[in-house]
């Protein structure tokens, strides 16, 4: 039996009076991709906030790898790769520069800083480009050194913010691509998307979430791709176009 690497207990989130997160329970076990899925203002962001330690819950409980949110947020951060719709990159500095940046923030040892870096970069297909400055990369190469910045310390769990938007469909078969290859390193692999097909394509494993809860939660083999957009209406309320 594979143990979970993400577990979260009667997760609650309010803004104010606002319920966002409401009691949501979700294991995830060490090595699985899991696509959440889920209309805006869902929760889908918060949550993926909550689990990079970059906010807390009101109640509830959150454990990584073994370690409790918010309290052991550290040992946490340690443990995962970020990746959001923004790039999170410093558009003057080189791609080397960018990631010799993050390996000293992450504790990298010195004397395989560099041969990490280049590894990274050669991964995503930018180490022909690794001296040039961020802010001469199209989009979709910004997001290939964001994903290169969030592998870069070797994490045990990767969390996927929408990390699609905004790229051309040459950019996001190349993302498919370097996801795949992640996802067969081994990596666990949360990621949230509003292009049903290419979450089904990649994932083990769909989870919807609704009025903060995961309302629908199977293995993709248990759903085919083209009854999708029909049960995430239905379960959802709300229709989506992809």
């Amino acid at each position: 039996m594979t143990h979970a690497i993400i577990e979260v207990g009667k997760l609650v989130k309010t803004f104010g009076v606002n319920p966002v997160l409401r009691g949501l329970d979700l294991d995830v076990p060490r090595g699985q991709f899991l696509t959440l899925l889920g209309p805006n203002g869902s929760g889908k962001t918060t949550l993926l906030r909550i689990l990079a330690a970059l906010a807390r819950p009101t109640s509830g409980t959150v454990r990584i790898g073994g370690w409790d949110l918010p309290a052991e947020a550290s040992q946490v951060r340690a443990q995962l790769g970020v990746v959001s719709h923004l790039p999170l990159l410093y558009d003057t500095l080189t791609a080397t520069e960018n990631l010799m940046f993050f390996a000293r923030l992450y504790d990298l040892p010195a004397g395989e800083r560099g041969d990490r870096i280049e590894a990274v970069l050669r991964r995503v297909g930018l180490w022909r480009r690794a001296n040039d400055v961020v802010q001469t990369y199209s989009r979709g190469m910004q997001q290939r050194l964001a994903i290169a910045r969030a592998i870069l310390h070797d994490p045990a769990v990767l969390l996927l913010d929408e990390p699609y938007t905004g790229l051309d469909q040459d950019a996001a078969a190349l993302l498919d691509e370097l996801l795949r290859e992640v996802a067969i390193a081994g990596r666990t692999v949360l990621m949230t998307t509003h292009d049903l097909r290419r979450g089904h394509a990649l994932a083990d494993r769909i989870a919807i979430l609704s009025r903060g809860k995961i309302a629908f939660d199977r293995l993709t083999d248990e759903v085919e791709a083209d009854t999708l957009p029909a049960l995430y209406t239905d379960v959802t309320g709300t229709v989506t176009t992809r």
